[in-house]
């Protein structure tokens, strides 16, 4: 067993992320792997970050995604955030650009700590999110969940940030929904052919929004960072809010511009927890440096 990849344990807002350093290697995180790593109580996550060389000219890095089932990811702001805070402590650098699954992220760490990505430009066609069958309105699909005279979700805005969103807006405390029952049932339904990530938001004001996200490959999430930015667009499109606004997820604070050119800059805190080294093929670790 080779203990030679180096990793920290990190979070976004409570969004458990793993970043694992891949650079100078042609293996990969298999997905038993992350499985076994997720199973560990230490090393639960909801991502792993696995930091590759770049592939294309002008990156600093790919980054591989992968969440707590083995199933990859294009995106996951909340991650790209611990990304760069690991790397900025490891190069003294504030400015990185990754590439992903879902393409080219830029991101800055700013002197306080707080890190900023640029999530590039929503996407709100049907078949770019994709849907299984064609809606001209995606501010509100027909959809619902519950008896078809009184459902308890329905009509959700659907965005793709880099991966698929839908999004149902609730009247009632996001906290009185049961969504480790219904999110299951709707990340898989048919109408999501790659299946969706799912979140409940209550608007506040016209500058703030309260969400819970059940996160497609993870389940119920403290922070999705991709899930505040298709929140917030959903909302601008539909009137609800501005296009600057506070997303309160169940982990904290993440704050929405989506700018006049259409990209959306996330910005939020990191957390580091531990180091260690793992085996890239089976998932076992070791820890190398204690809690701060």
């Amino acid at each position: 067993m080779s203990f030679d990849v180096n990793f920290a344990k990190m979070n976004g807002l409570g969004n458990r992320i793993i970043v694992a350093d891949m650079r100078g290697r042609a293996d990969k995180i298999t997905p038993q792997a992350a499985i076994e790593l997720n199973a560990q109580s230490d090393t639960g996550f909801d991502q792993i970050m696995a930091i590759h060389d770049p592939k294309s000219e002008g990156t600093d890095a790919y980054v591989m995604i992968l969440n707590n089932d083995g199933s990859e990811a294009e995106a996951c702001g909340n991650g790209t955030r611990c990304v760069v805070s690991a790397l900025s402590a490891e190069t003294g650098k504030n400015h990185f650009t990754f590439e992903t699954l879902g393409g080219i992220l830029t991101a800055d760490e700013s002197d306080d700590g707080m890190v900023s990505v640029d999530m590039g430009r929503p996407r709100f066609r049907w078949d770019q999110i994709p849907l299984e069958e064609e809606f001209g309105d995606t501010t509100g699909i027909e959809l619902q969940i519950g008896p078809i005279d009184a459902p308890v979700l329905h009509t959700p805005s659907v965005a793709n940030m880099g991966n698929p969103h839908a999004i149902f807006w609730v009247k009632k405390d996001v906290w009185s929904y049961d969504l480790d029952r219904f999110g299951p049932l709707l990340e898989n339904h048919p109408i999501f052919p790659q299946r969706a990530n799912i979140s409940i938001a209550q608007v506040q004001s016209d500058d703030h929004i309260i969400i819970r996200t059940w996160e497609r490959g993870v389940g119920l999430t403290q922070a999705c960072g991709s899930a505040a930015c298709a929140t917030a667009v959903s909302a601008a499109r539909k009137k609800l809010t501005g296009r600057d606004v506070k997303i309160t997820v169940p982990g904290g604070d993440l704050f929405i511009e989506w700018r006049d050119d259409s990209h959306i800059i996330m910005t939020g805190p990191t957390e580091w927890e531990f180091a260690g080294k793992l085996d890239a093929q089976t998932g076992k670790w070791i820890r190398l440096v204690e809690d701060a």
